[in-house]
């Protein structure tokens, strides 16, 4: 804050109108001189990425932070028509080789943008050193450096997402969206497990060859037991990169109860079936002042900062500041054992009441019914109906108490 009030807002708004004060603020921002740098993609396009950059953006500004917003989206730089400036030059591939990018002021002060284009992209990581964009960006003159990676998954789209603090998967309760969040997650497991090989050619050479057997896109529990199988050594070393992601997931345009359930099942099934810990951080309600503010031009926490998703935006923001000020690891360890007991199968622990064992068995067969969103692109259609038995199995051992009984004794 400066003079005692959040910068970048109308001035007709008031410190309570804005949601900031009336929120709890974060209890901790970076100290001054440090920089985090956090990066939104995820996948799909249309989920909602450029909407929560630009606001999580504002936010910071407004906390009296210096904030660079990097709009790195391949298919099109349009950060600026949603800032109100206009669009600005791409910078070339020397500028960047050469650490001086050009950014330039928004509406909002203290918030600077910088537009990348496909070529800044095209820049490939080398052996050794990162890739010349990475470096750049680390060199921007500010607290926050906040990257909308836009939609797929290129090598420099995952290349920025692994090398940046904070890294967010924005989704929408739709099956498409739905799989191509799970397919990026897929994909940044395979490039920061190539790039960690990128000294030592014959490993590399052996992983694409295992590779070659699996099917398109593998889990990545599946590519860990594939390579246990031939070098226990590379296979530790794919479960360390996998231990070592720490995506975060948000889930946007939420209309149904069940789509802000969607969240926490997609972070259970993550965890489960490809071993990789999705942090789930939110979600942010479909709304109609979202698309006004876009058609005035201007961010959603200044056009309308009172609505509904203005706040469940700053409340994934507050949790975002906490994130860059505790760099913890979360101590996740994937389970590449694919043995599970029924009370793994119900989620519950061996101490779980009849009733909790009913509750437990209705969610998960609910779950695993055919069309379950969060297991889209997951589970064939036979796997899941061998889900549906196990639990249908553990739900008849566990209320049964002469076969619990004898089920745990064994």
């Amino acid at each position: 804050m400066q003079n005692g009030s959040p910068r970048g807002l109308r001035p007709e708004c008031t410190m309570t109108d804005t949601g900031l004060f009336d929120a709890e603020p974060p209890s901790r921002l970076p100290p001054r001189g440090s920089q985090a740098v956090i990066a939104i993609g995820g996948g799909r396009g249309g989920a909602g990425k450029s909407l929560l950059t630009v606001n999580l953006a504002v936010y910071l500004a407004q906390l009296g932070r210096n904030v660079v917003i990097v709009d790195a989206d391949t298919t099109g730089a349009n950060l600026h028509a949603t800032l109100g400036v206009e669009a600005p030059a791409l910078p070339t591939r020397e500028s960047l080789e050469r650490g001086s990018p050009v950014t330039v002021e928004t509406p909002v002060p203290g918030l600077r943008l910088l537009a990348l284009g496909a070529e800044a992209l095209a820049l490939g990581p080398r052996a050794g050193r990162r890739s010349a964009w990475a470096e750049t960006l680390r060199k921007l003159t500010g607290d926050f450096i906040v990257l909308d990676l836009g939609p797929g998954v290129a090598p420099g789209t995952l290349d920025l997402f692994s090398a940046a603090d904070v890294g967010l998967c924005v989704t929408v309760p739709e099956p498409p969206a739905i799989e191509a969040t799970y397919s990026f997650l897929k994909a940044l497991f395979l490039r920061r497990l190539r790039r960690s090989l990128m000294r030592e050619r014959f490993k590399l050479k052996l992983v694409e060859r295992l590779l070659g057997g699996l099917p398109p896109g593998p889990l990545p529990l599946d590519v860990v037991r594939t390579l246990e199988r031939s070098d226990t050594a590379l296979a530790q070393m794919a479960l360390g990169e996998l231990t070592r992601m720490t995506p975060r997931l948000v889930v946007n345009a939420t209309r149904l109860r069940t789509d802000s359930d969607l969240g926490p099942t997609m972070q259970a099934m993550s965890d489960r079936f490809l071993g990789i810990d999705l942090d789930y951080l939110g979600h942010i309600e479909h709304d109609d002042a979202v698309w006004l503010t876009v058609r005035r031009r201007r961010p959603l926490l200044i056009d309308s900062p009172t609505s509904k998703s203005a706040r469940l935006i700053e409340r994934i923001a507050r949790r975002v500041v906490a994130l860059t000020t505790s760099r913890e690891p979360r101590g996740h360890t994937p389970r590449i054992d694919r043995r599970l007991t029924l009370y793994d199968a119900l989620g519950l622990s061996r101490g779980a009441s009849d009733e909790e064992v009913r509750r437990a068995s209705k969610r998960q067969r609910e779950l695993f019914s055919p069309g379950s969103l969060p297991l889209v692109s997951i589970l064939s259609e036979a796997q899941s109906r061998a889900e549906q038995a196990r639990i249908d199995e553990a739900h008849d051992t566990l209320l049964d108490p002469n076969r619990r009984r004898a089920y745990d004794l064994s």
